[in-house]
């Protein structure tokens, strides 16, 4: 059974900084790249960052491009997001989604296959 789990969200001031990890498991961890979305009430999922199997190449938004940082580490099957000067509008419930390697940095929340049960970031101005 695939698990992906998410932790580290909370309260964080604007400015402040905030990292959030996914453990995956049941899966062959190191051969998937992996994502991070965002839902905030009322909006639809949105992409934030992606990272190949290998974690050689990151993709990211374009509103988190130079303040976030996505990474993983193979060998503890977990995916991690640096989130640096955040602003109350980061505030949204995050997931980690996995996805074919085929497919790394894609965008849309619907080609990706397994998905976490997301953790609540809330950034106070």
């Amino acid at each position: 059974q695939v698990q992906l789990v998410e932790s580290g969200g909370g309260l964080v001031q604007a400015g402040g900084s905030l990292r959030l990890s996914c453990a995956a498991s049941g899966l062959p961890f190191s051969i998937y790249a992996m994502g991070w979305f965002r839902q905030a009430p009322g909006k639809e999922r949105e992409f934030v960052a992606a990272i190949s199997w290998s974690g050689a190449r990151t993709y990211y938004a374009s509103a988190v491009k130079g303040r976030f940082t996505i990474s993983r580490d193979n060998a503890k099957k977990t995916v991690y997001l640096q989130m640096n000067s955040p602003k109350p509008e980061d505030t949204a419930v995050y997931y980690c989604a996995s996805i074919d390697t085929a497919r790394e940095g894609s965008m849309s929340y619907t080609e990706y296959d397994y998905w976490g049960q997301g953790t609540q970031v809330t950034v106070s101005s």
